[in-house]
């Protein structure tokens, strides 16, 4: 299926994966930075976004994601790709990486590493914030023209919603009422748990996990369980950082995805599968 999506730069590919409800637009603070080093598609994900609903029957799970993805990038001539991505996008990383889709995987604060309880306030908190995005617009709009207002509306996505465009904001919220993919996917989530997260991951896709420090949504004790389960992986911590740091701190997420995505393009015939 065709996925909307921003392309541009130049270099090796790096696929850009956003997280649940949100849309292509969320690395827009970091694309010209890693453009400037590599090619990079940023997609909207089936069901959210631009980009169309999964087909019927196709459930929304990490099988029916990594298929469309897959194809998509077959459908656009690019091979193991390096890939970030962010929440639910980390988790889609990860995954692609034990399977030997990708060359490298970084993921920004990945879903998967909560128990029942953190599953269960991640689904409420994200609950929450998508009832009160249905606030009529005049008021979100009233709201997003302040620093404080900002704060009030994307703290708990954002550790410093103050610096944001409140444009793009807006755009976000009425991105996240209008998902068609968000309630499905968001009880899938429930059956990615920690004590399900797979170890064994090729030896030769390196591992990158950054967490923000400021996370209220997936806390960055979560952070110190992905480090057990995958020790093989590079942890770093992103300070100040909310669930979506790239509007946080661009110019250190952009150097940590660069750096992720620094190793040799790998060939579907060129992975050896270890635990890490």
């Amino acid at each position: 299926m065709d996925l909307v999506h921003e392309r541009r730069g130049d270099g090796p590919p790096l696929l850009l994966l956003h997280g649940i409800g949100h849309r292509w637009q969320g690395w827009k603070p970091v694309l010209d930075l890693l453009a400037a080093e590599r090619e990079v598609i940023a997609v909207d994900l089936p069901g959210f976004g631009a980009s169309p609903t999964l087909p019927p029957g196709l459930p929304y799970t990490v099988d029916s994601a990594l298929t469309v993805l897959a194809d998509f990038l077959a459908s656009i001539g690019v091979e193991r790709p390096h890939v970030a991505g962010n929440s639910l996008g980390g988790l889609f990383a990860l995954r692609a990486a034990q399977r030997g889709l990708v060359s490298s995987a970084t993921a920004l604060s990945p879903a998967g590493f909560y128990r029942l309880p953190g599953y269960l306030y991640a689904a409420g908190l994200l609950g929450l914030h998508r009832v009160a995005a249905r606030t009529p617009e005049p008021v979100r709009a009233r709201l997003a023209r302040s620093a404080q207002g900002r704060k009030l509306m994307f703290g708990v996505i954002y550790g410093r919603p103050e610096r944001l465009d409140p444009a793009e904001l807006l755009l976000d919220t009425r991105a996240l009422l209008d998902a068609p993919g968000f309630s499905e996917t968001l009880r899938a989530g429930r059956a990615e748990q920690a004590h399900r997260f797979p170890t064994a991951i090729p030896a030769d896709v390196p591992l990158t996990i950054a967490w923000g420090t400021r996370d209220r949504l997936l806390p960055h004790a979560q952070g110190r369980r992905a480090r057990t389960l995958l020790p093989g992986a590079r942890f770093i911590p992103l300070p100040d950082c909310g669930h979506v740091p790239m509007g946080d701190n661009p110019t250190l997420v952009a150097r940590v995805l660069l750096q992720g995505s620094s190793s040799p393009l790998l060939t579907t015939t060129s992975t050896t599968t270890s635990t890490q």
